[in-house]
């Protein structure tokens, strides 16, 4: 009987390493497409004679601390008033009501084109409300920016000549942070972003690959949206949905690295957490209503399978749980030597060895100046450690998503720009809340225990490897527990104590 175990044991192990492998060696794709691809940078085939008209659309929900930002940053930018009609489409059940209200009077009085809509319900939700304004939406073209960004002036004429091509259904900027320096948290986030923004982006973009609209800083041709059939509310990620629909009817979409779009990243791990635990499930969703009607399409094969890595690349939170049940290493001693040669080494090269790869290539990418970008990898530790942490939070999404477990659109709270030393602005916001935690905090105990048994037997390979795990755990359940614990546990974040954020 120890031996069948030993040999189960053996297999899943192995089969769960594979798994992560292949995400991991998808990576490397990623960083070989990007380098290949770096300097054939986008241009327009053309530039107007006659500027478009533009529709900005503004979906809001009780976002109190933000929005006033918005609609003055929106009002700032440089494109006619005569074709620019600005849209309001909010949602909000609080305060922020009023502000978008007396915001929207002072740019009508300003002779700006301004519509305020305001639905009794939010059916849809974000997609909804974008529905609900494109019933009124006199642009030819689109531009949807969320509460939290902050758009530069020049940014329509960055990208607007890029649709003379009437291919051209969607261009895309990259997001920039506004708070990136805030914490450690803000800092790692940025840097996890960056990957995706940077390399994932650019790679997929610029080798004819297929990639999405982030959800925001993009503009839209409104024949495209159309086309697509318009904005789907059968998901929490609208936007991943819309474009894979456009880009299979032939439209092709640009994306803009080096344009970029500033915005708030969420300074507390509860809205981090919310943030992702929605992305992963709407990934998975998108992912369940897509994926058959790619593979059943004429499109190339490439396309095919960067779609399937794209569109399952969340499920890698469930092969990293499966990891943490399996990776005793107490378990089978006499399975140590061949473990270590024939799977840890080489999956330590193609998983963990990748994702530094990968970000410090988004970092090069971003920041020329190799003063800039070693300084911004110091944090890679700490992002693969949450990278790990996060897997409890992800992987119950990705769950639900399997079991067709229905949620409503949960905001990520903004809080405004706010000062490195002042702590985390108290808001009337919440960000998700549930039971994630105790499993974090179980998940830490464990890999603590692993830590100290790895060491007591001279184990010493693997300590580094464990410690991953147990700080990771630790960092996100304690994120999240210090906003839930009595002040005299944790202690308050006083206006001259630095946040953390974690």
């Amino acid at each position: 009987m120890g031996h069948i175990a030993t040999s189960v044991w053996i297999i899943c192990y192995f089969v769960v390493l594979l798994g992560l492998s292949a995400y991991g060696l998808h990576r490397y794709t990623m960083i070989y497409l990007y380098w290949k691809h770096s300097r054939r940078k986008p241009e327009p085939d053309s530039h107007f004679k006659q500027l478009p008209k533009v529709t900005v659309q503004l979906p809001i929900f009780n976002e109190l601390y933000v929005v006033r930002r918005l609609i003055k940053a929106v009002a700032n930018i440089d494109y006619p008033k005569d074709l620019l009609q600005i849209q309001i489409l909010d949602d909000s059940l609080d305060e922020t009501r009023a502000i978008c209200r007396e915001e929207a009077d002072k740019l009508i009085a300003r002779g700006f084109d301004v519509e305020l809509i305001h639905r009794s319900d939010r059916t849809g939700f974000k997609a909804g409300a974008l529905e609900k304004g494109m019933e009124s939406a006199s642009g030819e073209y689109i531009y949807i920016l969320d509460a939290d960004f902050v758009p530069e002036p020049e940014v329509l004429h960055d990208m607007i000549h890029y649709f003379t091509n009437e291919k051209v259904g969607m261009i895309q900027t990259r997001w920039g942070h506004l708070n990136k320096t805030f914490s450690i948290l803000t800092r790692v986030q940025a840097l996890f972003l960056d990957g995706h923004l940077a390399v994932e982006q650019t790679a997929r973009s610029r080798s004819g690959r297929f990639f999405n609209f982030n959800g925001t800083a993009g503009i839209w041709r409104k024949t495209c949206i159309d086309d697509a059939g318009g904005w789907e509310h059968d998901t929490l990620t609208e936007d991943l949905d819309l474009s894979y629909r456009a880009q299979m009817k032939g439209w092709k979409f640009i994306y803009l690295k080096d344009v970029v779009t500033p915005a708030e990243l969420p300074p507390t791990m509860d809205g981090f957490k919310s943030q992702q635990h929605r992305w992963a499930k709407g990934s998975v969703q998108t992912c369940l209503k897509m994926l058959g009607p790619i593979w059943r399409s004429d499109l190339p094969r490439m396309v095919k399978f960067e779609a399937t890595a794209h569109l399952t690349a969340n499920f890698a939170y469930l092969l990293l749980i499966l990891l943490c049940v399996l990776v005793n290493p107490a378990m089978h001693p006499e399975t140590g030597w061949v473990r270590t040669v024939l799977l840890d080494i080489p999956i330590f090269f193609a998983t963990s060895v990748s994702v530094a790869l990968f970000y410090i290539t988004a970092q090069i990418a971003i920041n020329p100046s190799p003063m800039k970008w070693l300084r911004e990898i110091l944090y890679l530790p700490v992002l693969l450690a949450l990278g790990i942490g996060m897997s409890i939070n992800n992987g119950k999404a990705v769950i639900e998503a399997l079991l067709g477990k229905e949620s409503d659109f949960v905001r990520t709270p903004k809080y405004g720009e706010q000062k490195k030393r002042s702590g985390v602005r108290k808001s009337k916001y919440r960000a998700l809340k549930s039971v994630a935690p105790a499993f974090e905090i179980a998940f830490f105990l464990y890999f603590s225990y692993l830590v100290i048994d790895a060491v007591a037997r001279g184990h010493w390979f693997g300590v580094p490897f464990l410690a991953l795990f147990q700080i990771g755990f630790f960092l996100v359940a304690y994120g999240s527990m210090r906003q839930l614990l009595p002040s005299f546990i944790l202690g308050t974040v006083e206006p001259d104590e630095p946040a953390l954020g974690l």
